[in-house]
């Protein structure tokens, strides 16, 4: 959808940056802090796009920052190159080189191992700074003599050599990374890495590269500390070694949550408030090595009271004071979540995905001596099961009878420990959740697996993108309502789940019963040849239960369905054939007539009592 006003933000950014100059210094901040602040929010603009975006806490960015310092002024210093802003440039990109080297090494892990291993980096990268490679970079003595930044035109040269004329260059290039950021956080990338940050084991099932994505974010974020590491040292005309230390990667993080992380503009707010404080407590209240503890304290009281940040609380106050979100009509909302009117016509606008040479008849999955054991015990045990192109198939079995694990395996979530897997023709025996999502096998869970702190519409972006686009694509500047189809196909799935008005309502605010609909809603924005959906009824109340059988009677017009559910008077009404799991093996199939009144099934089910299956 696109935006109202696409470039408002950097409209009043430039603004912004042009009354600086006129405004800051009234309000105590030199103009050598003012420039601090600069290279900290573009140093911090990178971060954010890691932390804030995609959820990953790098304690690294130090190493970062300070090889791009270095290698710039190593350049300008001891190699004789010419140029200040192309060494600049250079720093940027051995900077990415180097963040793409560790984070193939640091997103082996995730979450604190994550965190652990940059700090791990971070003190390697120190220690090497001020040992094995301190003949260039000046060691403890950092490399001195770094010249300002020139521009030529013709015969006018443009020298950036003073407190304000540097102003102008720092706020040049920082407008530039803000509109580049803000550009990586509007494309289809930047939608997907909000994604991982909320939910990265459903963005992997809905088709993405996650690791692809995340080792993005962390070469972008690469870039951007090493640019601002260049920054530094023509600033000050001096590299210090100080940018390596473990300090200036915890300084970045607190700076990121006082402004508010996932806003961009909360390390630059976030670094004025530090670096003012830090110069107020030093030089104005001369409180020595105590200054510390005191904007430690204030560090406490600010994210305990603005847990969103100081930009969170300035966006969640304008939204207070112009109404918030759309309020939404009690009348309007309950007949949103009680329609039981489903569109077909969606239904043709999304068609399930075929790919290559694939059959449209004959079996579309076969199993075959499917089994999957824990230690000594068997969760599946030789099963052969077979579905035909257009089939609509139920799966029941009491308890532990090894269905939710037969599900994981037929979508690759879990591995097999024998047999095979045969999908339209294709082995897929081995592959992972994304692979086979792509070939056009996905499923809902059981246990709703949304993007939680995302609109409606912002999840069916997420799950469509997986198909328009393949599981991996750096088109980092695209914005998304370029992207072909996307627009309708997110509108055709929000009316086949019935879930158009409340398109741009927090996942967070939906009722149960919605939240549902739009869990097979994002299956179903993958256009999936096969769809599995587990227990779909599962928690609902009787109301949702009719909601939800409609909704599944809709969608099963020329598509392939295996459900998994324990309502079996619903399950027996949608399905054309069943199939009965007991103890990890098939004990029967048939139609839900001869399910009803086979003795085995009743045996399973009531323990011998005669009657048809309830």
């Amino acid at each position: 959808m696109p935006m109202k006003r696409p470039h408002l933000v950097e409209l009043l950014t430039a603004l912004g940056l042009i009354l600086v100059p006129f405004v800051l210094p009234h309000l105590g901040f030199s103009p050598s802090t003012i420039n601090r602040i600069l290279i900290w929010g573009l140093f911090g603009l990178g971060f954010d796009i890691l932390f804030g975006y995609t959820g990953l806490l790098s304690f690294g960015q130090s190493a970062l920052y300070g090889t791009g310092g270095m290698f710039a002024a190593y350049l300008l210093t001891e190699a004789g190159f010419p140029n200040v802003i192309a060494a600049i440039f250079i720093g940027a990109i051995a900077a990415g080189v180097v963040g793409y080297l560790v984070g193939l090494i640091a997103l082996k892990r995730t979450g604190i191992y994550f965190a652990m291993i940059t700090v791990a980096i971070a003190e390697v990268f120190y220690f090497v700074e001020f040992n094995p490679l301190s003949d260039f970079t000046g060691g403890e003595n950092g490399l001195p003599g770094v010249p300002a930044p020139q521009i030529a035109f013709g015969s006018t040269v443009l020298k950036f050599n003073t407190d304000w004329t540097m102003y102008m260059f720092l706020a040049f290039w920082y407008f530039i990374g803000i509109v580049i950021a803000l550009r990586i956080v509007r494309s289809p990338v930047g939608a997907i890495l909000s994604a991982i940050r909320d939910n990265p084991l459903r963005a992997s099932a809905l088709g993405h590269n996650i690791h692809g994505y995340k080792l993005t974010a962390f070469v972008v974020a690469a870039i951007y500390a090493g640019f601002a590491g260049g920054l530094l040292g023509t600033m000050q005309g001096f590299m210090p070694p100080d940018a390596f230390l473990f300090e200036t990667s915890g300084q970045l993080v607190m700076q990121t949550a006082i402004g508010g992380s996932g806003t961009l503009f909360g390390p630059l707010v976030g670094a004025a408030v530090w670096l003012y404080l830090s110069d107020f407590f030093q030089n104005v209240l001369q409180l020595g090595a105590t200054w510390k503890l005191v904007l430690g304290v204030v560090f406490v009281l600010l994210v305990f009271f603005l847990r969103r940040g100081i930009v969170g609380g300035i966006v969640d106050l304008y939204r207070l004071a112009t109404g918030g979100r759309k309020a939404v009509d009690p009348d309007e909302a309950a007949e949103t979540s009680a329609g039981t009117a489903f569109d077909p016509t969606a239904i043709e606008a999304m068609p399930s995905r075929r790919r290559g040479d694939a059959p449209v008849s004959g079996p579309i999955l076969q199993a075959t001596g499917l089994s999957k054991r824990y230690g000594g015990l068997f969760a599946n045990s030789d099963i052969d099961f077979s579905i035909e192109h257009g089939e609509m198939r139920g799966i029941i079995g009491p308890n532990g009878a090894g269905k939710s694990t037969f599900f994981k395996m037929l979508t690759c979530e879990i591995a097999p420990t024998s047999g095979k897997i045969v999908f339209e023709g294709r082995d897929i025996t081995g592959m992972g959740v994304t692979d086979v999502c792509q070939l056009g096998l996905t499923k809902s869970y059981q246990i709703n697996q949304l993007f939680d702190r995302l609109t409606v519409r912002q999840n069916l972006i997420i799950a469509a993108l997986g198909e328009t686009r393949g599981k991996f694509k750096l088109d980092l500047f695209k914005g998304l309502h370029k992207v072909p189809g996307l627009d309708e196909r997110v509108e055709n799935t929000a009316a086949l789940v019935n879930l158009t008005r409340r398109l741009d309502t927090a996942v967070s605010e939906l009722a149960y019963g919605e939240k549902r609909r739009l869990e097979i809603g994002l299956a179903l924005a993958t256009s999936p040849s096969l769809l599995l959906l587990d227990e779909p009824l599962a928690g609902m109340s009787p109301r949702e239960r009719v909601e939800t059988v409609a909704l599944l009677k809709a969608i099963a017009r020329g598509r392939t369905m295996i459900v998994i559910d324990h309502d079996m008077d619903a399950l027996f009404e949608l399905v054309g054939k069943v199939t009965v799991l007991q103890e990890g093996r098939v004990l029967v199939e048939g139609t839900p007539a001869e399910i009803k009144t086979n003795a085995k099934v009743q045996e399973a089910y009531l323990g011998g009592v005669h009657g048809e299956v309830a």
